[in-house]
């Protein structure tokens, strides 16, 4: 027994010696996280600011209090792993917007999202390429690879739909909204297909079918990923229907959502497919199917959970990239003056921009001439704002950067590590410059937005967007349009569940030909087999919930 307590103090000192400083690590980083909300929920009102910036400035201000602590050796708190980014933080984040995302603004906009998203990324991407090859030659970054200017090309043409999140509204501009922020998503997954493309080609046995297999095989991933995607909500959504979990308990339709959410990113990760776009897509068919199939409490706490897990994530990207800012060895090793810094930093920006107005421009025209609808047009306006919305760079860049430059967070040639101090420059510039200046120049540009009165499609309400009046009770899952609505004599609620009368009420508006043909067979063949808005399961009695809740009232159903 002696023995025994001797070995088990021992374990606990040899932990206590080499895991301490980790827990220490990891518990100074939730405590920036926690001050990050606080300081987020402070300047909420601020125009100037947005929590993705303050994440970033609170990641400065971080580093240089580690540099100083540490005596100018490190400035981090956590080492960047890109597989941390990539498998846990950004699904969360990806899967959130395509779960919150308006489906009728961004399908009605379909065709302009993908010109921006898909088109638009290998404009961007050979202008980038064709520049930095040239330019950067010149100003003597002699030993980067034609693979590492084509990776340039694929990391500085993705856009950071995260913070595009918190700086335009889709309740106040929802063509606006849709537009950039489909893009965005739509953009971080093809240039990650498009990375995986790149670092697959052959350069030394360069030749026509080589260039065709390329195409062929980025065609193939984003087809096979959205079906991928497409696929796994489906399932979802016809097993909850089918066993109907809440009956027993609402954690049980809460877990099975997330872990298939999650499931398929991973899965889809698993057969190099491209997962981004996987997660998306079934985010946009658990919204759509899976989301009304589950009881009403289940739905409060999904909801409000998945906004939740992509704050954080998003929260714990930018801080971290405002710190890896002032890394003191990638700045060392990249052996490059000031003055050669700057002109690389400046001729990077000014592709960039150029990059985006060579698509966002012409690509506008050509969905304008398409689109027979008014509604949809893309004046002026709204096209400086979508080609600045779209400066931004962020995490889905870093994260490809030290994929690409980095093996275990470190670089290995001077060159490398000057690639990857511009990226990162590049990120806390636009995301603090252009991120800064976007909510004032939509206020310049659009001063008079029409909020809509109504939506007419079946998307969950964002959590964002729920304000809570103590004189006024309403099911929390309401916007304040659906609760017009419901005392004008509309109830949207039974028992839990969504009326089936509803659906000529709310889906019944006048559509395109493709949207009208897509509707009738949603309400024939998919809603009676996945269910969906107008599913009402038959139960003997009302799902049991307490008689305090804060999300129910008598009062609103009547």
């Amino acid at each position: 027994m002696l023995m025994l307590l001797s070995t088990l103090v021992l374990t606990i000192q040899t932990w206590s010696t080499l895991d301490r400083l980790h827990v220490i690590e990891i518990v100074v980083f939730v405590s920036l996280l926690c001050l990050c909300i606080i300081l987020g929920h402070l300047l909420e009102e601020n125009r100037w600011m947005n929590e993705s910036i303050t994440a970033l400035l609170l990641g400065l201000c971080s580093g240089v209090v580690v540099l100083l602590a540490s005596k100018g050796r490190n400035s981090h708190i956590l080492q960047f792993d890109e597989e941390l980014f990539f498998i846990y933080l950004l699904p969360p984040i990806i899967f959130n917007a395509g779960f919150q995302v308006k489906k009728k603004e961004f399908f009605r906009n379909f065709m302009a999202i993908m010109l921006f998203g898909v088109v638009g990324v290998f404009i961007s991407f050979g202008i980038i390429t064709a520049g930095t090859r040239y330019l950067f030659t010149k100003m003597g970054l002699k030993h980067l690879s034609m693979w590492d200017y084509l990776a340039i090309g694929t990391i500085f043409s993705a856009t950071d739909s995260v913070c595009t999140l918190q700086v335009l509204n889709q309740d106040d501009t929802p063509l606006l909204y849709s537009l950039v922020f489909g893009e965005g998503v739509v953009n971080d997954a093809t240039s990650v297909v498009l990375f995986r493309a790149v670092q697959n080609y052959n350069f030394d046995a360069y030749t026509a079918v080589e260039a065709l297999d390329v195409a062929g095989n980025f065609l193939y991933l984003f087809f096979t990923s959205t079906v991928f995607g497409v696929s796994a909500g489906l399932l979802s959504a016809y097993i909850i229907k089918t066993l109907y979990f809440g009956r027993h308990s609402t954690d049980r339709e809460i877990a099975i959502m997330t872990l298939m959410a999650y499931l398929s990113y991973l899965l889809a990760e698993l057969c190099y497919l491209s997962g981004i776009l996987t997660v998306f897509f079934c985010g946009i068919v658990m919204s759509h199917y899976t989301w009304h199939n589950v009881t009403e409490a289940s739905r409060i706490a999904t909801k409000h959970s998945f906004a939740t897990m992509s704050f954080i994530a998003e929260t714990f990207i930018f801080l971290y990239v405002g710190m890896d800012a002032l890394d003191v060895d990638k700045w060392r090793m990249s052996k490059t003056s000031v003055g050669e810094f700057l002109g690389r930093f400046g001729i990077l920006l000014l592709l960039v921009l150029v990059g985006r107005a060579a698509f966002v421009f012409p690509l506008s025209a050509l969905s304008n001439y398409w689109t027979k609808s008014p509604t949809t047009k893309i004046s002026l306006r709204h096209q400086v704002i979508i080609w600045w919305a779209g400066l931004m760079r962020g995490a889905v860049s870093i994260a490809l950067a030290f994929n690409q430059f980095t093996e275990g967070g470190r670089t290995g040639s001077s060159d490398e590590a000057t690639v990857i101090t511009t990226t990162i420059t590049i990120v806390l510039f636009s995301t603090i410059v252009f991120g800064t200046a976007t909510k004032p120049l939509i206020g310049w540009l659009l001063p008079a937005h029409l909020k809509p009165l109504y939506h007419e499609d079946s998307d969950p309400p964002s959590p964002k967007d729920i304000s809570v009046d103590s004189d006024i009770h309403v099911p929390l899952l309401l916007g304040a349009s659906e609760a017009d609505q419901e005392h004008n004599g509309v109830n949207f609620i039974i028992n839990g569940l969504r009326r089936p009368s509803s659906i000529t009420a709310l889906l019944g508006a006048s559509t395109s030909g493709i949207h009208r043909v897509w509707r009738n067979f949603d309400d024939a063949h998919m809603r009676p087999l996945f269910g969906g808005r107008g599913f009402v399961r038959q139960v003997s009695r009302r799902p049991t919930i307490p008689e305090d809740e804060p999300f129910e009232d008598s009062n609103s159903e009547e």
